[in-house]
This record gives structure tokens, sequence and C-alpha cells, in this order.
């Protein structure tokens, strides 16, 4: 399989079969991210000859286990769905040529990727099979998505987003907490609630920031122009945001970056979960809590 340095995906795809089709990011400024540094270069797009060859190896593997069936492709790197809708559509056929059993694809998508298709390349996406795509939106604090230079504002949220459900194309959502820096966690948790409460992600994800040295973020912190938010506040930050969200959506924080696993669903477990997270405030000290991230090496 032509797999290009670390493979990034969420942890709700880990039975998906993983196909490589960009590698690196097309963005590549965000001043917090350091997960694309392993690559050589800034972004690539796979060649349709190393698409279609993955696949072929893909289907000589799965051949040995007769019971499993590939019902979900995740087409792998930082933006896939900046591709072109034909050469997406085209990677689709092939995918169903290789697996006519495999019923969606998904990928990471960036919000301004969204913007590069027409509504009718959004439908035609949606009827080859893209469902459940995955937006970093990171968070609807206006102020924290532009020291950070995510490319997009708030509102750019929503406007794709609802360009999505027209389509018929479900999306799920990463929520970066800590983003808005030190003090200002709760007001970015509430500035992101108001964003999803006005569309309708399926999940969204909190991860929690982790900042290396090797970062645009970390220069910023040592010029003294940011400050990371400590781990008390954002456990707070996640309280907030899962109490003003009033939309109907999974709410999970299970990757590396969260010392302390969450996962259910709102509104039916939004009770269950404050009172976890009231817990968390109250009886794990910041020191416990600040050991976990400094022993943090990789995410």
């Amino acid at each position: 399989m032509h797999y290009t340095g670390t493979i990034w995906r969420p942890p709700y795809e880990a039975s998906s079969l993983l196909l490589e089709v960009t590698a690196g990011c097309t963005h590549h400024k965000c001043k917090f991210c350091t997960l694309y540094d392993d690559i050589p270069f800034r972004f690539r797009m796979s060649p349709i000859e190393d698409v279609e060859a993955d696949l072929k190896e893909a289907k000589a593997q799965f051949r040995l286990w007769e019971q499993h069936k590939v019902i979900r492709t995740f087409l792998t790197g930082a933006n896939p769905f900046v591709l072109k809708a034909e050469k997406l559509i085209e990677i689709a056929r092939l995918v169903k040529m290789y697996f006519p059993e495999n019923e969606s694809i998904g990928c990471f998508s960036r919000v301004t990727d969204i913007t590069l298709k027409s509504d009718e390349e959004l439908k035609e996406l949606s009827n080859a099979g893209y469902d459940g795509l995955t937006i970093g939106i990171e968070t609807g604090d206006d102020e924290a998505l532009q020291f950070m230079n995510k490319g997009y504002a708030s509102s750019d949220i929503i406007t794709q987003c609802r360009r999505l459900e027209q389509a018929g194309i479900t999306y799920k959502f990463f929520y970066l907490t800590s983003i808005s820096g030190a003090g200002n966690g709760e007001k970015g948790a509430k500035e992101t609630a108001k964003i999803c409460n006005q569309i309708h992600p399926k999940l969204i994800g909190a991860n929690m920031l982790t900042i290396y040295p090797n970062s645009e973020l970390y220069q910023e912190i040592q010029k003294g122009n940011w400050s990371e938010e400590g781990e008390q506040e954002k456990y707070r930050e996640i309280r907030t945001l899962i109490e003003k969200l009033d939309i109907p959506v999974e709410f999970a924080a299970l990757g590396a970056s969260n010392a302390i696993p969450l996962i259910g669903t709102l509104p039916k477990d939004k009770a269950r979960l404050l009172r976890i997270l009231d817990d968390i405030i109250q009886n794990v000290s910041e020191e416990e809590l600040q050991e976990y991230r400094r022993q943090l090496r990789h995410l």
C-alpha cells in the first residue's frame, strides 16, 4: 500500500479501508499543527495508478478473510475533499469496482474544500457515496480562527455545512479545546455551541490542544503573544460546550490528547457527562493533568 508518513484517521474510522489519495495538507498554515511535519513536501495527490494498485492489493488481502466485507472506505490525507469533484468520483468508481459491497466513502475536509464545489457537484458526490466527512472546525471563536490562521470564519462553517446537508452529505466535527487561549476557553466554547446549534453535525469530537516545540504556536508563546489554558480550564471549557449544546449529537473525547475519555449522546447523556466533568474539575488536580500532558510524546 502506498502510505506516506503517519496515517491519521478518526477513532470511528478504525474498521474502514484506509486508502491514500493525498498526502500532506493544502493549507499547512495552522499555527498549532505539526501532524504532517514528517512529510518532505506540503501536499501531493496520489497518481490514480497508485490508488488502483492499492485497491487491488487490498482486494487480494481481504480474500483471505471470507467473512470480511469492506462497507466503508476512508481516504487518507489532511484534506482529500479538496480534490476536484470529477477526481473524487473517479476514485469512488474504482472503490466500487473492487469492492461492490462498499456503501460509503469518508475523508477529512477543510471548510474551504466544500466552498470549491458547486451545489450540483456536492449532490453528485453524495450520489457517488461520499458521506460522513470529518471537518476540523476547531472552534466557532472568530478571534481564535484568525489568530491560528485557519483560513475561514465561523459564518463559513454554517454556510458550507448547510450546503452539505442540502446535498445529503453528513459530517462530523473536530473541536480543539484550548484554541482560544488562557482565560478565553469558556467564551470559545459558547461561540462554538452557538455555531453548532444552527446546523446538524452527527458528532462533535473534542481533542485537547497539545503544543510541541516545532509548532509556530510554540514560537508565539515564547514571544508572549499567546498563553495556553491550564488543564482544569480545558475541562471547564468542555463542560461549557456540552452545557450550551442544544442539538441532538454524539459527543466524544477519545483521542490520546484527552487524559480522561468521554462519550455520550446529547441530550440523553448531557446530565451524566456534566457530572463526570464536575467530578474531574473538583477532584483531579492541575498537577496530575499537567503530568499527563507532559508525558504525551505523540498524538
